[in-house]
């Protein structure tokens, strides 16, 4: 904190609101369809010609600068070039999200893995000149394997844990949905989290993984509770009460604030596509029954009320601040 002459804290620095980062998974629609086992994800539908342009006219409106998770499969594509170099362009940080979006990632071999995120930097790369120095996995995959790859391929941060209790609740709603065969519910067995993942930290902490360092970065949750503020989930609750939805959100990020909590806030590209924009395939997935109109309304109130409470930064930004704090390890 900044002190004047006689020793008293700053109106400034009294003022002065607390970080928080903003990012937004870039899934497509393959890879949802691939999640949910659904024929034809094989042949890659892409909504980013649609959604790119969208979400960034939405944040330039705003001025917010984000981070986009990126995944390799997209960028190997030639037909998803331009809207991703659109989005290194407009200034955004660019990170890892595997290469074939595979929410079972922490069950695969620790060579597996580096294959996988190898392969994603090698096109995320090419594609936007922006190699990622930050990952989050898909589905919130996590594992000591994941960590000791992302540290000897040297980066700075990972976002993948979600510390929430309701993972089994959204693996279950999820499964009713499906048509799965139970060999591939068994594949998906750990999809959203397990019950323990409600303890893991809330706050940003170090990682010791062999002889390198890591800042994670959770998902936020609402402190205690460990209940979802993903604005996913916010539009969830806004399609049976949307003042409900915005005042669990505005009360959440003023919880954050007095348990002095970072917040990480996550952004999906369905929370500005809706049911306008004719992407029946993904109907089981919540909220996709609003008109789009109505999404961004929320998504607008929602960033607005984050904006008002915390000043909104990258993630590459939130862990260089973090870093130069020196968090707590765990």
């Amino acid at each position: 904190m900044l002190a004047n002459e006689n020793g008293k804290i700053s109106s400034g620095a009294k003022n002065r609101k607390p970080i928080a980062s903003l990012s937004l998974d870039l899934d497509n629609q393959w890879s949802y369809m691939k999640t949910h086992g659904d024929a034809g994800w094989e042949s890659f539908p892409s909504y980013l010609d649609v959604v790119v342009p969208r979400v960034l006219d939405f944040l330039k409106a705003r001025n917010l600068t984000i981070t986009f998770f990126i995944v390799g499969q997209d960028a190997a594509l030639e037909k998803n070039s331009e809207a991703l170099e659109r989005i290194a362009a407009a200034g955004h940080e660019i990170g890892n999200h595997s290469f074939h979006h595979e929410p079972w990632l922490h069950l695969r071999s620790e060579t597996e893995i580096e294959k996988e995120l190898g392969d994603a930097e090698e096109h995320i790369e090419r594609v936007t000149t922006k190699r990622p120095i930050g990952f989050r996995g898909p589905g919130y995959s996590f594992s000591e394997d994941i960590l000791r790859v992302l540290v000897r391929r040297g980066y700075k941060y990972d976002a993948s844990t979600f510390p929430t209790y309701l993972g089994p609740l959204a693996r279950a709603y999820y499964f009713m949905t499906t048509k799965l065969s139970e060999e591939e519910k068994l594949k998906r067995k750990e999809l959203f989290g397990k019950l323990s993942d409600g303890r893991r930290p809330l706050k940003p902490y170090r990682c010791q993984v062999d002889n390198g360092t890591l800042i994670e970065i959770p998902v936020t949750t609402m402190p205690v509770f460990k209940l979802p503020v993903h604005v996913s989930y916010i539009l969830y609750l806004s399609a049976f009460a949307p003042r409900v939805a915005l005042s669990y959100f505005r009360n959440s990020m003023r919880f954050c604030r007095m348990t002095g909590t970072q917040v990480s806030l996550l952004l999906h590209p369905l929370d500005f596509l809706g049911a306008d924009d004719g992407l029946e395939a993904l109907s089981f997935f919540p909220a996709m029954k609003l008109p789009s109109e109505k999404k961004l309304r929320t998504v607008s109130e929602a960033l607005s009320i984050l904006s008002g409470n915390f000043s909104v930064i990258t993630l590459q930004e939130h862990a260089a601040r973090l870093s130069a704090e020196k968090v707590k390890g765990t």
